[in-house]
């Protein structure tokens, strides 16, 4: 451990604070703009050369971001002007594990004051030692972005398929359909216009009171899970006495109708389903696959009926007012052949998001406290 030295983080990093610019002075260009909760939007001018690290100063709290190319920091946060010579992907990594949040010098509005941060101690570590963590943590990283592009082409790939054959009517053999009058315009003959209360049923979730949240047992997957996925926060359940219905496994699609409004297919494992989300589950005959990327397809049209004036919310009754074409079956069967597949291949993929994410996470801590010898 002689390679790791006691000194204050100031030493080390100077921090300055970020500068003020308003959406209505952005020009969209290759800049981020990155503010407490992280890249927000772009501007055509940068304020900083990359790579360069930002934290949350201001509104989200001791939120840490790191951008390879030259940006702009907000007035939101605080950046980092001189390393010092350290390595700044081992300065992003180091300040992940640190707390910062915890330093709130606001008095109404929670606030991150600079000259504190300069002062905290830490033990730093020699940068031979600081490359070498950098480079292990930064692999995660990488394998983790990787595998997230890879989602990302995939979920357009089965999207751009549904549009083509049931919204642009450009499937295999379309030209020889006639075509007929329906409320949705003219469609192939043999095809159905059908609300989506008929295609399936909606389960709403399990009512779970703040003292049902626990440690030990299964996740609850609210709103929240079907956007950051399960993490050390998600609460759990060990399910007892809560009925089977509630319960929800890869594959199923689930329907956010209040706040969030959308569609996932879900990939988290095995889970109890909490209030305000519905698990769509297909009638005989129907795929999830297909009634997915249905509902994903209509969803604007289901939030141009939402109510609330802040939390907005879609009634049940929306489900009878909201029409979809439903096709052949067999045509039905050629997309979930297709489609399935690649709906499997993302769910083992964001598997494998989520073991890289735990590793990394598990690691991290335990490097930059030198809990792991390294060679200098």
């Amino acid at each position: 451990m002689e390679s790791w030295r006691p000194l204050r983080l100031g030493d080390a990093l100077t921090f300055q604070r970020g500068f003020d610019i308003t959406k209505a002075v952005q020009r969209d260009g290759p800049y981020a703009v990155i503010s407490s909760s992280g890249p927000t939007s772009t501007h055509s001018e940068y304020k900083v050369r990359g790579p360069g690290v930002v934290i949350g100063r201001k509104g989200s709290l001791g939120t840490v971001f790191y951008s390879e190319s030259d940006f702009w920091p907000h007035d939101t946060t605080l950046w980092i002007k001189d390393f010092h010579g350290n390595n700044p992907r081992f300065a992003y990594y180091f300040l992940q594990t640190m707390g910062l949040e915890r330093l709130d010098a606001g008095a109404s509005n929670p606030s991150l004051n600079r000259n504190h941060i300069h002062t905290i101690p830490v033990r730093w570590p020699s940068l031979p030692v600081q490359c070498r963590i950098a480079a292990i943590l930064s692999a995660y990283d990488e394998l983790i972005k990787n595998n997230q592009r890879r989602i990302r082409i995939l979920e357009e790939m089965a999207r751009a398929l549904y549009r083509q054959w049931f919204v642009e009517l450009r499937f295999l053999g379309h030209k020889k359909l006639p075509r007929v009058a329906s409320p949705l315009g003219d469609i192939p003959q043999s095809w159905e216009v059908k609300p989506f209360s008929s295609l399936a049923s909606y389960v709403n979730g399990y009512a779970f009171k703040p003292n049902d949240w626990g440690a030990e047992g299964r996740p609850i997957v609210k709103i929240k899970e079907l956007k950051t996925g399960i993490t050390a926060d998600t609460p759990r359940n060990l399910g007892d006495g809560i009925p089977a219905k509630y319960n929800i496994r890869d594959g199923d699609v689930l329907f956010s109708w209040s706040a969030d409004l959308d569609t996932y297919l879900w990939t988290g494992g095995d889970g109890l389903l909490n209030q305000h989300l519905f698990n769509v589950l297909p009638n005989d005959g129907l795929s999830r696959a297909f009634c997915f990327h249905a509902l994903k397809e209509s969803m604007p049209r289901f939030r141009a009926l939402s109510l609330g004036a802040t939390m907005h919310h879609i009634k049940r009754s929306a489900l009878d007012q909201v029409f979809t074409l439903l096709p052949p079956v067999v045509l039905r069967k050629r997309f979930e052949v297709l489609v399935e597949p690649m709906h499997q291949q993302l769910i083992t993929l964001t598997k494998h998001v989520q073991n890289l994410r735990q590793t990394r996470d598990l690691l991290l801590p335990r490097l930059l406290s030198g809990g792991v010898e390294m060679a200098s």
